[in-house]
């Protein structure tokens, strides 16, 4: 697990986006980035969409998406499009289905469906945020999608009885076999939560999860977030 600390959160988001810009070009052919959910990764977006990148090869996902309608402000995928799709439009973007005529779990179905589709057999990148619970994609402290980890399924729906809502998540399983992760931390309100799970972890916390992942995981915090690393 590589670790990288920046400045300042407006650093940090800068050098997010350079990161995120190299994978996607050194990548031949199609090539396939989950999005993060949240107010951190935000700033990286709109970074981004600055960086030059080949988007007609790109197809964009979300890591986890709250169980609202698409036009939400809560709605992951609403956030995403305002501060990035939405400015790359030869992107593919691919939206999770919310109707009030289907279950949650029928919901996650339709968009592993759609995953399975475009992905072959792993994930190129995968965006992360963490919480101050250490939560990661919408896997929470806790819940059936951490403690029941459901084989080799790539995407479920999460009951999140902490926050009384369903959540839609990328699973441990998904995680794990992803080509490359980018954890993205700042604040410190998640320093000490950040610096137990990469340097003491007890299982306590989701994102401890990436110990277990088989390709590289970069995490990038700002000076706040890594403020109780031991180095």
């Amino acid at each position: 697990m590589d670790v990288r600390t920046f400045e300042d959160p407006g650093e940090l988001a800068a050098g997010a986006a350079d990161l995120i810009a190299s994978v996607l070009t050194r990548s031949e052919g199609r090539v396939d980035v989950g999005l993060a959910g949240g107010s951190t990764p935000q700033p990286t977006y709109t970074e981004l969409r600055k960086r030059r990148v080949d988007w007609s090869l790109v197809d964009i996902w979300l890591s986890d998406e709250r169980w609202v309608p698409h036009d939400s402000e809560d709605s992951n995928g609403h956030r995403a499009e305002r501060s990035l799709v939405e400015h790359i439009p030869d992107a593919r973007f691919l939206r999770p289905r919310f109707s009030e005529h289907l279950e949650p779990e029928d919901s996650a179905a339709y968009y592993e469906a759609a995953l399975r589709s475009v992905i072959v057999e792993r994930p190129r990148l995968v965006l992360l945020g963490m919480g101050t619970d250490g939560h990661v994609a919408s896997l929470f402290p806790a819940t059936q999608a951490v403690d029941d980890e459901p084989g080799n399924r790539w995407y479920v729906a999460n009951q999140v009885p902490q926050l009384d809502t369903w959540r839609l998540t990328a699973t441990p399983h998904l995680l794990e076999i992803a080509e490359a992760i980018v954890v993205i931390v700042s604040g410190s309100a998640k320093a000490d939560v950040l610096a137990e799970s990469i340097e003491r972890p007890a299982g306590r916390h989701p994102i401890e999860i990436l110990h277990r992942a088989q390709g590289e995981v970069t995490v990038l915090c700002d000076r706040a977030a890594s403020s109780s690393l031991s180095s």
